[in-house]
Parts: structure tokens; sequence; C-alpha cells
């Protein structure tokens, strides 16, 4: 513990029924700081900044702010007491503008009105301070993702906290956008904020970070400078035991072409994409947040019309008008946000496996109970879903194991070529690992697997070529073994292969 700490915890648990979440946890941060916590998805994190936020009580320990104990007995008072979050789940009114966001709650008024020039001046003011280059009047619907996360930052700087948490804040973010948000993180603690960051992206933690805590099945395992640490060690200390590789790659042997797209394009998104990918081969598609990678994926799997372009899928021509034609032709997609598009929150784990295949395990128009639970649980068994009962509710599930059913729900159709946009997304690094073992073993059966992520070092790590796409168009396709420094030249638009 640190004698200048802005915010001390001493001992903190917390238990819920059944479940030990917190164990005597003690953490600190200090003004000008930025302190990482890290930890594998159930590990006590969010637990931890849901007591400092006040939405939960602590069983026992206490919380001192500049060396004063205090109750945060609910979130109002803890943002009273200068304590603003970040979650990962953004939280803003899509048909406001970016200044009745950032001021609402305290926007300025005049004679009972909305003082409009007042609402645009203190917002102005607030994304100058954060040197964020965002026009005010601007609807937040109408922003990228990782606009709407600078416009989140800046709604709760507005309050003018003390200490700011932010949960996975580039969880959606490309590299070049995230080191946008670096440059406003320097800004927030030169300016004296406490910041904790809490993110899965290791690197991150690395760059960003001046201490790093790491939790395990609720329990502080250690608090060490950041320069005292390399990603390995603090892998090995968040789940006891060493993981070689996070992104493991295996070897396999690379078929015939299984999916073909000619001249794909649909208006204001993308524009003349062609591309092939082989039988046991793993396709990267790279390129910042709006590049058009979602867009084209979409458009392959029938969920957004396509203006122009062919499809094929083992040299035959497919129409797809919908999802199922895909299905059909042999497409699967895992999308890059799980919980709106990939899985049913309320329905159990063996109901969400069981939904791409339902003529499967039907007859006569009715579910055959026995066939579901069987093909549930052999796909939930294959993949290692926790917990091992297939009945739970999938929202009930950490994301890692969210994210499991969703590959479960695929891998029970067999598919030809399987586009995965943002697999590992919000996902913990042991579940990293296990996804990645998955992709490796389904590319060795023969599937034909496009991978979308904004995380470089997975796309580079286990791609056997790397397309890159800037506005909209394809702008390089590089071999394995490409670096860094190419894929992001090619993503800017600096060069054209």
């Amino acid at each position: 513990m640190t004698e200048t700490a802005v915010l001390r915890m001493t001992g903190i648990s917390k238990s819920f029924p059944g479940i030990r979440a917190l164990s005597a946890v003690d953490f600190d941060v200090e003004a000008g700081e930025v302190h990482a916590v890290v930890g594998e998805n159930g590990a006590g994190k969010s637990t931890l900044m849901k007591v400092l936020a006040g939405v939960y009580q602590p069983d026992d320990g206490t919380i001192e702010l500049d060396g004063v104990a205090v109750r945060l007995s609910d979130p109002i008072e803890a943002r009273r007491r200068g304590i603003g979050m970040v979650y990962q789940e953004l939280n803003l009114v899509p048909d406001l503008t970016v200044a009745e966001n950032i001021l609402l709650g305290s926007t300025p008024s005049r004679f009972g009105l909305v003082d409009r020039r007042a609402l645009r001046e203190q917002a102005r003011a607030v994304l100058d301070e954060l040197d964020a280059r965002i026009h005010t009047d601007d609807l937040v619907g109408s922003l990228t993702v990782s606009q709407q996360q600078i416009v989140e930052i800046a709604k709760v700087y507005a309050a003018r906290p003390r200490i700011v948490v932010l949960d996975e804040p580039t969880s959606s973010l490309s590299e070049h956008e995230t080191q946008s948000l670096f440059r406003i993180i320097g800004r927030m603690t030169e300016a004296g904020l406490a910041v904790i960051y809490i993110s899965h992206r290791l690197r991150e933690v690395l760059d960003i970070s001046q201490r790093v805590t790491v939790l395990r099945d609720g329990r502080l395992v250690d608090t060490r400078p950041t320069s005292g640490i390399t990603a390995a060690e603090m892998i090995r200390l968040m789940v006891g035991r060493d993981l070689t590789e996070v992104f493991p790659k295996r070897e396999v042997e690379i078929g015939e072409v299984a999916l073909s797209v000619t001249g794909l394009s649909r208006a204001g998104e993308f524009d003349d994409i062609s591309l092939t990918v082989r039988s046991g081969e793993i396709l990267g598609l790279a390129g910042l947040v709006g590049a058009g990678r979602t867009e084209v994926a979409r458009a392959i799997f029938g969920l957004d019309n396509r203006d122009a372009g062919l499809i094929e899928i083992d040299g035959t021509v497919v129409n797809i008008r919908g999802p199922r034609d895909a299905v059909r032709a042999g497409i699967a997609y895992v999308p890059e946000d799980r919980k709106r598009d990939g899985i049913v929150p309320q329905l159990s784990i063996k109901d969400n496996i069981s939904l791409a295949v339902l003529d499967r395990v039907s007859a006569a128009g009715w579910i055959r109970p026995n066939a579901e639970r069987t093909l549930a649980r052999q796909k939930a068994d294959e993949l290692t879903v926790t917990p091992p009962a297939i009945t739970p509710r999938v929202d009930t599930l950490s994301g890692g194991n969210q994210q499991k059913v969703v590959f479960a729900k695929w891998l029970a159709a067999g598919p030809r070529v399987l586009i995965l946009d943002e697999p590992t997304r919000g996902v913990d690094v042991g579940a990293k690992a296990d996804i990645h073992t998955i992709i490796g073993e389904l590319a060795a059966r023969g599937t034909a697997i496009v991978l979308i992520s904004s995380e470089l070092p997975e796309v580079l790590a286990v791609s056997d070529r790397i397309l890159v796409l800037h506005d909209g168009r394809i702008s390089a396709e590089l071999p394995r073994g490409a670096s860094e420094q190419e894929v992001m030249h090619a993503a800017t638009g600096e060069f054209v292969s």
C-alpha cells in the first residue's frame, strides 16, 4: 500500500449465495497514476469495481478516500465522492447529441429551458480538455464505436471525478484508435486523476499502466510495478499455470478453395471485395474499425444485402438472400457482439447449442428432447463449456463460456466456412487460448476460416494470409509472418498493394 493513495481498499470481501467472490482483497491507486487490474473472467475484477462504485456493499473491509474511511452506499454516493465508472457496455442515449450526452443530468438551463449555447460551450470545453475532436451537435447514434467510447469518457470526466475506472475500454477499438484513447488517458492523469484500468489485453496494460494488480479466484495474487513484470508472468499469475502460447498456431494441410467471393459491393460500406479461402486455411481480415470488415462478413452471411458480387462454395455459385441460405450453403458466422447477435441470453446452454440444427433434433415439427440433450452435451463437452451442466441460462456464464456456446452452436452445424468476427473480444486469457485451440482443430478438420480481429497480435499469430481493408477496399494482401507495421501501413492507406 502506498502512503499517498487517493483510494485505499483494505480487506474487501464479498459473497453471494454459494460463491465467495472476493476474499480480503487490498487495492490502492494514487493521483496521476494508471493502476491496471487483470485476471481471468470470474477472478473478482468486476465485483471489486462494483464495490467501489457503490453497486455492492462489502461483507468485510474498509474503503478510504484521501485517508478518510467512507461508506459508498449506492452509485449516487460514489459519484458524489468523485468516482467515475466507464463500463464496457456503453451507457449513452443514441438519439441525443454528443453535448446532451456529456452533460446528461446537469444540463444548463435559462428561464426554465435548455440553454443550447451553454450546453455546446460546456461540452466543447470538456472535449477540448481531453483533446477529443468530436462535433458537439452530432447524434451519438451516428458516431463510430470509438467515438462513442470517447463521449462516454467525456461524460464521466465532465462530473470532475477524482478516480476513473475504465472497464475494457479498447475492446471495440483498433490499434490506431487505442493509441488515441491512450492520449486521452494521459491527459486525465496529467490533470491529477487516478485511473483504474481493466483489460484482458496485456500488452496494453504494459503500455499504459504504472502498476498492475493480479486477481485470481477472488483473491489478491500480487501487485507490482508494471516495469517489473512481463505478459508471460501476468498470465502465469492469472491462471496459476504457464500458457506458452495465448494464440497457438496449428499447422495443417491447406486444400482446395472452399469460399470464393468476387466483386462484392455495398454502397457506402465496401466496394469490389474479392477473396478466396481454402479448406484448412485461416484468412485474417485486418483494418481499422469502420474499414468494412464486419460489413463484408455480414453480407457474405446474408445479414445485409449486397449490391453486387458473386459468392461460391466449392466452385458452385450460391444465392444467399439471408442467413438461412448461408447456413444451407455451409457458411456459419460468429458475430462480434455475442450478446446481441450470438446467443439468446434467457435460454439454456442446451437450447442455444441446438438453435442452428433444430431440423436434426426434431421430428414432425416437435423437438426430440433426448436428441437435443445428446447433441448439446457432446458439443459442450467438446468445447469444455463451464459449468458442465447444459441446463443453466447462457446469461449466467462468463464471457468466455458464452463464446464457447456460440462456437458449439455452429460446430453442431458442421460448416464448410466459418466466419469469426472478434472471436476473443472480452474474454480472459485462459478462454482466449482455449478458443484458439478450437479454431486450430476446426482448421485441421478442413474448415475454411475467415478471422476478423482488431487485436493485431491475434491476426498475425494465427492467420495463413492477411487481407487488409481501408475505407471499404482491400488495400493489401500480406503473407504469414507480416509485421504489425506492414498491417498498419495498409490499414491507414499509406500504401496499396
